[in-house]
């Protein structure tokens, strides 16, 4: 049986992810398991300008690359070294993501086995300071000449693999390289046990970088089928490529179902903002609906932006719907359009410059507060109960006056007659439009979990 081979390979791009940036240079050496047995090291002509961010770390500036090949010329070379054995990189998904496009830009349809020995390390060599090449070479005693430049750094990488392998008592390598190993996928930084513990339930994960910062929090119906496929495929957009790198560990919270994971998501994004989570910050209520008193005594109903520093009586995702709301109340409670401003500035409490004819200030300021009344009366609250966790409890969600006020969990012994008494075993959260939208949603859908009156839960 032929030996397995190793490809351990280095390279230094115009950036820092495959889709925009190029190699500049790259070090291949093949490694049989005991032995380096060949070696290929190059300039690359990028055919772009190499950034001066990028001259400053790697030395290699334009003038360095003009007469050097372009990958086009090396691809078929590169493809015979790489064929048939195992990618080897130090944060090995980055290397092989620059590879493997420009391969396929090439023309050449090629994937690989990989192993990384950041994570190699990391299991064989367990509780050092810092993983990184530099500093895990200072750690192990291993040369490192020629530091971010593809033969020095792929040089010591092959020195590190080597001694991992003469290390390696318990086969971490073996088991890592086959075909199903999840190592194959996790990013370099996370500790397999942090997926390994993942259940199969609903709920929430947070994906934590370096210094145990929440950047990504997801929901899931099932949380380690959804955490693996933010790991499989080989996108190479920049996003997904820091994305990757930037995770170093998770957890998670367990819920009774996805609505309950949706709110939790929701609420934990607004909370934390994490650095990569950007679809739900778009469904932040924009406008608001104000009321004000003028210096004449006369309250104005108004449409504005939102305001940290002022309360206001219903929230909308858009100044079209605040707009109609407001014109909707107008119409049915008679109110002098004078007094109602429709996006204006809070600080416009003057009345209109049409002053005849206005209406009594009792009598018009009693309309203002009807209209406030009945749109405060008409906001439901009302408790959604569905299963649990376990066997031994069930989920609540309470709804007051027509916001979102909290969830939680309640025992199966637990007694409640007042739909209000539920929440005494919520927990509070800030709620918005688009958390109330799939609440109203899930209620009409499953309205036999829906309770208002007393009495309803034995």
């Amino acid at each position: 049986m032929k030996k397995q081979e190793y490809a351990i390979v280095d390279i230094e791009t115009t950036g820092g992810n495959a889709s925009g940036s190029r190699i500049t240079e790259i070090a291949i050496i093949i490694h049989d398991g005991e032995n380096v047995i060949d070696r290929y090291e190059t300039l690359v002509n990028p055919e772009k300008e190499i950034p001066i961010s990028i001259f400053a770390l790697t030395g290699i500036n334009n003038e360095m690359v003009r007469d050097a090949p372009i990958f086009d010329d090396i691809s078929e070379k590169v493809l015979e070294m790489l064929t048939d054995r195992i990618f080897v990189a130090h944060n090995v998904n980055f290397d092989y993501s620059f590879v493997r496009h420009q391969l396929e830009q090439a023309g050449f349809k090629w994937t690989a086995r990989k192993l990384c020995t950041v994570r190699a390390a990391r299991k064989i060599k367990p509780g050092l300071a810092s993983y990184s090449l530099g500093k895990l070479c200072n750690s192990l005693d291993i040369s490192l000449e020629n530091r971010h430049r593809a033969g020095g750094d792929a040089d010591a990488t092959a020195i590190l693999f080597s001694l991992l392998l003469e290390w390696d008592d318990e086969g971490h390598i073996a088991k890592m390289i086959k075909n199903t190993s999840q190592d194959q996928r996790l990013p370099p930084n996370l500790p397999p046990e942090d997926f390994n513990n993942l259940p199969e339930k609903p709920g929430v994960y947070y994906f934590y970088n370096e210094v145990k910062k929440v950047i990504y929090v997801g929901k899931a119906i099932n949380l380690k089928k959804r955490v693996a496929s933010h790991f499989s495929g080989h996108k190479i957009n920049p996003q997904r490529q820091h994305f990757l790198r930037d995770i170093y560990s998770i957890s998670f919270e367990v819920c009774a179902n996805e609505l309950m994971a949706l709110l939790l998501e929701c609420t934990e994004i607004k909370t934390l903002w994490p650095t990569y989570n950007r679809a739900l910050k778009r469904f932040e209520p924009k406008f608001g609906l104000y009321q004000y008193e003028a210096r004449s005594g006369y309250k104005y109903l108004a449409v504005g932006k939102l305001s940290k520093f002022q309360s206001s009586i219903e929230h909308f995702n858009s100044i079209h719907e605040g707009i109609n709301a407001l014109q909707g109340l107008a119409k049915e409670f008679e109110l002098d359009h004078r007094f109602c401003k429709y996006c204006i500035s809070m600080d416009e409490n003057s009345p209109n410059n049409d002053v005849s004819d206005l209406p009594e200030v009792v009598i018009h300021n009693e309309k203002i507060e009807n209209a406030i009344d009945f749109l405060l009366s008409n906001r439901p609250s009302f408790a959604i109960i569905d299963k649990g966790r376990s066997a031994e409890e069930r989920s609540c969600i309470w709804v007051e006056n027509g916001h979102f006020y909290g969830m939680g969990y309640i025992g199966r012994d637990i007694t409640i007659t007042e739909p209000s008494e539920i929440k005494d075993y919520v927990t509070a959260y800030r709620g918005n439009q688009y958390m109330l939208h799939l609440i109203i949603a899930y209620a009409e859908k499953y309205p036999r979990k829906v309770f208002f009156n007393k009495n309803f839960l034995k």
